[in-house]
């Protein structure tokens, strides 16, 4: 009997979710001890050195084992879930039950656990917030009368348990949105194609809440915080000091920019132009329907400028291969774009971008920028890039001296755009007016080549129409 219930046991490994990446870290489980799962459901998210990225179980069956509780950082290759794929109940449930209260394949209470258990992960037992996570399968089995029981006063009606329901239909980056902004999938009406839940659904749902929660959320300052606030005073407790393990995202890109910095020589050097027009020219893009439902700003212009500027200076796009001597020219532009995300830095990129239309660029990089936002960029959006823009004056920041990225030529940093005393045709007036600056490795990109670079980029917003007659 033993034989047989180990057989049917399934350990999932973590997976490489990159090129080559050896470990990751559990960032959260979707699943507990005695949950149901099925074959393509998310059970946890990882954070690789790369990006945070959702695991599907590859078959169906009911989870006897959590490996690793949240925060462990696992080698890839580890097993870190034991899933029952046999099809019975759980080990350790009672010989007779209720056919009506225990179906083939449902999660128990967990008091007797299998040997060997990771001793934090004791207790955790069926979650209700887990539970809303969790996909079923419309087969009419009912759930443990204890969970019943559990839903039944969470919901104070006796409205049916979360489980019975159908799982809403949504990509994980919209599930993630609906989780931070805590939207109950369930409750929205989708409107996207075969019923799939947008991000529009997910952010109309949240507003009702964000209005209703306004007022109160005033309301409850109150007034003598400031004098009942204690001023912060010296602790020789330890407490004046906090401790951050470097790993994830962080580590990766801290060990990439030492590796850039002290490898590629960089040169860096800076234009002040007049972007007037190009602002101008923004807002007309707004207004064409070519251009509706995308997301139009000063970065689309500044992109297609440099990739204008990449082709009528090719040499740009290129890489030092340092093994076999070779300066690699790239006849393709992956254009990344830095993006400022909770765990830290990381630069997907556009792929094949100077092959696209306005409107098709513009595209893309809303789907990047929403992306990296939510925190569901890939590993492989983040390689292959040859040419990086960085936007520093999101920040109100004027300029800076950026890094190239790993294997990368050039990076070009854009200041904040403000309106300043600018001598105009012969008069001084107040223009919008941006810094940018440009960084290359010297070993492959000499002073005029990135000069010209930067020149052409510059002579391009201030006249944009010259995207017309050198694209």
């Amino acid at each position: 009997m033993t034989t047989m219930t180990e057989a049917s046991v399934r350990e999932f490994k973590m997976p490489d979710v990159g090129e080559g990446l050896t470990e990751a870290e559990i960032l959260k489980w979707y699943v507990q001890p005695g949950d149901t799962v099925t074959d393509g459901q998310v059970v946890c998210e990882v954070e690789t050195a790369k990006a945070a990225v959702e695991l599907p179980i590859p078959y169906d069956g009911v989870v006897r084992e959590l490996r690793f509780p949240e925060g462990t950082t696992v080698d890839v290759g580890t097993a870190i879930i034991a899933v029952d794929v046999s099809g019975g109940a759980p080990a350790g449930a009672p010989a007779e039950q209720p056919v009506a209260e225990q179906p083939k394949a449902a999660p128990k209470e967990p008091e007797a656990k299998p040997q060997g258990r990771t001793p934090v992960l004791v207790g955790y037992g069926v979650a209700a917030s887990s539970t809303k996570r969790r996909p079923r399968k419309s087969s009419g089995a009912t759930v443990p009368a204890a969970a019943q029981a559990i839903q039944t006063e969470l919901n104070g009606h006796g409205a049916p348990a979360v489980q019975d329901r159908p799982r809403p239909l949504a990509k994980p980056p919209v599930r993630k949105l609906a989780k931070d902004l805590g939207v109950d999938l369930a409750t929205i009406t989708p409107s996207g194609p075969d019923g799939v839940i947008t991000r529009e659904d997910v952010h109309a749902a949240a507003a009702p809440q964000a209005a209703t929660t306004a007022v109160p959320a005033v309301v409850e300052a109150p007034a003598p915080a400031l004098a009942t606030a204690p001023a912060p005073v010296a602790s020789y407790d330890g407490t004046r000091e906090t401790r951050v393990p470097v790993k994830g995202v962080r580590k990766a890109t801290a060990q990439a920019m030492i590796g850039s910095a002290f490898t590629a020589p960089h040169v860096t050097e800076f234009v002040t132009v007049d972007v007037t027009r190009t602002m101008k020219l923004v807002e007309e893009l707004k207004q064409d329907k070519e251009f509706q439902g995308l997301r139009v700003n000063p970065l689309l212009l500044i992109a297609k400028a440099l990739l204008v500027a990449i082709k009528r200076n090719p040499d740009i796009n290129a890489s030092w291969d340092e093994a076999s001597q070779e300066i690699v020219l790239k006849h393709y532009v992956n254009l990344g774009i830095a993006a400022a995300t909770p765990r830290g830095l990381i630069v997907p990129n556009i792929k094949d971008a100077q092959a696209k239309t306005l409107p098709q660029l513009a595209e893309s990089l809303g789907e990047l920028v929403s992306t990296a936002r939510e925190g569901r960029t890939s590993p492989a959006a983040m390689q292959g890039g040859t040419v990086t823009i960085t936007n520093v004056g999101v920040f109100g920041v004027d300029t800076g001296t950026p890094i190239l990225n790993p294997g990368e030529s050039a990076i070009l940093a854009v200041g904040a755009i403000k309106l300043q005393p600018w001598v105009h045709k012969g008069k001084v007036k107040p223009r919008q007016v941006t810094t940018l600056a440009l960084s290359f490795d010297h070993r492959l990109v000499d002073g005029e080549l990135g000069s010209k670079v930067l020149a052409d980029v510059a002579a391009i917003l201030e006249q944009p129409k010259r995207l017309i007659s050198w694209a």
